[in-house]
């Protein structure tokens, strides 16, 4: 059922995206400076925005929607007070359906995550539409390729980027044949704009980030586009429960995932510390690695934006292999979710806010729809672990992975 969120709700939405954003989608920080500013004035029409369902929005058959988002480091975004670019890449495809006698009704997010979420609501506010409540993995991802929009051949044109200060390139890949190309060249398509887009944010009139709008999709699309539903709810509920105290511990949210998610988390790492933190950033993503120490091991976590795989120095084989999730649970005094990009401060090293406290790695198995056997997503999942991260393996669960760590295999 739709509701609507005014801004005291955004904080408790960003750091459920947080958690459910395997150390990416942007940061907390990012976010909230966003967030901050979402107030009734001279930028925003309205101070509220409304949240509607896949189901209600195909049934409505009142307009398209379109994924919005920021792309691009995660540390450069952090300086954005209101959403320019995503705002102005939405206008533009606004501006293409009202030439076609169509209209533009929702904003969809393209990920799970503190940035993903709170960008989606602002778009939306500031257009005067809403945004869905689904998005394109459940967890955030490190490219286009890897979201349900690209998996399920939706058309990719047109696309628009644009920079905060407004500079705007629209990406048309020409199709092989007709119009629109056949099914197999959309699921290409998206490697090729993915391609595009990041040499163009490294122009320094991007600044290593920008707005993008693409994947414009009819009500009778939608159901297909988005199978991974209900997100946003499940993250601003989670953030409701972290922030109200009724989440304090990683046990307890072992449990909350469990019973009000439906998530069997896997602890990978209990009651440890973090050791250290880097981070390089460049062609539009932050690569690095968190490394925590817990017990007889340390247990490194290799990142880009989002966490990708996860080491224990005991094993001779990763403990975790995206698309499945991983998230930290820092025990204490103040926040306790954090995404990489927050846990890395601007001179690569660790945030001084965690330091000596106790931290938990929990990890749970990706959306079905994310490791499908030979599904574009879970190859482009692999292409990202050969290169940068150097694993030249098959995808395997994580509750898999368990079980012969148990046995002694790996």
């Amino acid at each position: 059922m739709a509701y609507e969120l005014k801004q005291q709700d955004l904080e408790a939405l960003l750091i459920g995206g947080a958690f459910f954003g395997s150390g990416g989608g942007g940061t907390i920080e990012s976010a909230r400076h966003l967030a901050s500013r979402f107030q009734k004035g001279d930028y925003y029409p309205a101070d509220t925005v409304r949240v509607v369902s896949v189901d209600e929005a195909a049934a409505a058959q009142d307009g398209d929607a379109v994924m919005v988002a920021y792309l691009g480091a995660p540390e450069a975004i952090n300086t954005a007070q209101y959403p320019l670019g995503p705002v102005t890449a939405a206008l533009k495809i606004k501006a293409r359906l009202d030439h076609q006698g169509r209209k533009l009704a929702y904003i969809a997010p393209p990920e799970s995550g503190a940035l993903g979420f709170v960008v989606a609501c602002l778009v939306a506010a500031k257009l005067g539409i809403a945004v869905l409540d689904a998005d394109g993995a459940g967890r955030a991802v490190p490219s286009l390729p890897m979201l349900t929009y690209a998996a399920h051949k939706i058309d990719p044109r047109p696309a628009f980027l644009v920079s905060q200060g407004g500079l705007c390139v629209e990406l048309d890949v020409t199709p092989r044949a007709g119009s629109h190309g056949d099914a197999d060249h959309q699921r290409d398509v998206s490697a090729i704009v993915e391609q595009m887009i990041r040499p163009v944010v490294t122009d320094p009139e991007f600044e290593q980030y920008g707005g993008l709008a693409m994947w414009v999709m009819k009500p009778s699309q939608l159901q297909d586009a988005l199978p991974v539903r209900g997100t946003l709810t499940r993250a601003l509920e989670l953030g409701r429960a972290v922030n109200g105290g009724t989440i304090a511990s990683a046990a307890q949210m072992s449990r909350y995932l469990a019973d009000h998610c439906g998530i069997k988390a896997y602890t990978l790492a209990a009651q440890g510390e973090f050791k250290s933190a880097s981070v390089n950033t460049a062609g539009g993503f932050d690569v690095g690695q968190i490394v925590l120490h817990a017990g007889p091991a340390d247990y490194t976590v290799l990142y880009q934006n989002e966490s990708l795989m996860v080491w224990d120095s005991r094993r001779p084989a990763p403990v975790l292999l995206a698309p499945d999730s991983v998230a930290y649970f820092v025990e204490g005094s103040g926040q306790s979710v954090f995404t990489n990009g927050d846990l890395v401060t601007g001179k690569g090293k660790l945030n001084p806010a965690v330091t000596g406290r106790k931290v938990t790695l929990l990890a749970w198995e990706a959306e079905p729809e994310l490791r499908a056997p030979g599904g574009l997503i879970v190859s482009s999942f692999l292409q990202v672990l050969a290169s940068p991260l150097g694993y030249l393996g098959p995808y395997v669960p994580v509750g898999a992975l368990q079980k012969l760590t148990e046995g002694g295999v790996a």
